[in-house]
C-alpha cells in the first residue's frame, strides 16, 4: 500500500534534473579554475626559461671576451629581455669574471699550462631573473708566458 505523500511524483523529474544541473554546474567551475591555473604556471614557466637563455647569451658573451675580464653591463638581448655580467643588485660587476690562475692537467707535458675563469652571469625577462656561472680552462699556453 503505497503511503499518501508518494502518490503525487510529478515533481521529482524536476528536483533530479536540477541536481545533476548544479553537479556539472561545480564540474565546470572546478575545470575553469584548473586550466587558469595551469595556464599561469605555463607562462610563469616561459618567462624563466626566457631569463635562463638570456643569461646564456650574456655567458657566452664573457667566454668570447676572454681572456679580457672586463665587465659586461646591461644588454637588451630581446623585446624585454637583459643580461649582464654579476648577481641582480649589481647590474655589472668586474667580479663576476674572475680568473683562477694557472693549472695543469693530466696528459699534458709540463711546459703547458691552463688559465683558469669563471664567468657568473644575470638573464632577466619580464621580471624574472635567472643566474649562471660557468668555469672553463682556457689553453694550453707554454709555461712561463702572460697569457
Amino acid at each position: 500500500m503505497k503511503q499518501k505523500w508518494l502518490k503525487n511524483e510529478k515533481g521529482v523529474a524536476l528536483v533530479v534534473a536540477l541536481v545533476i544541473l548544479l553537479v556539472l554546474t561545480l564540474i565546470g567551475f572546478s575545470s575553469i579554475n584548473t586550466t587558469t591555473f595551469e595556464a599561469n604556471i605555463s607562462g610563469n614557466e616561459r618567462v624563466g626559461i626566457d631569463a635562463f637563455y638570456a643569461s646564456e647569451a650574456g655567458g657566452q658573451r664573457g667566454l668570447d671576451q676572454l681572456p679580457g675580464l672586463s665587465a659586461i653591463s646591461r644588454t637588451k638581448l630581446g623585446e624585454d629581455s637583459y643580461y649582464w655580467s654579476g648577481g641582480p643588485e649589481n647590474k655589472g660587476s668586474a667580479a663576476s669574471l674572475q680568473s683562477y690562475g694557472m693549472h695543469r692537467k693530466p696528459g699534458y707535458e709540463v711546459e703547458w699550462v691552463f688559465k683558469r675563469y669563471k664567468v657568473n652571469m644575470t638573464g632577466e625577462s619580464f621580471a624574472a631573473t635567472k643566474e649562471t656561472e660557468t668555469q672553463v680552462s682556457y689553453g694550453p699556453f707554454r709555461a712561463g708566458t702572460d697569457y
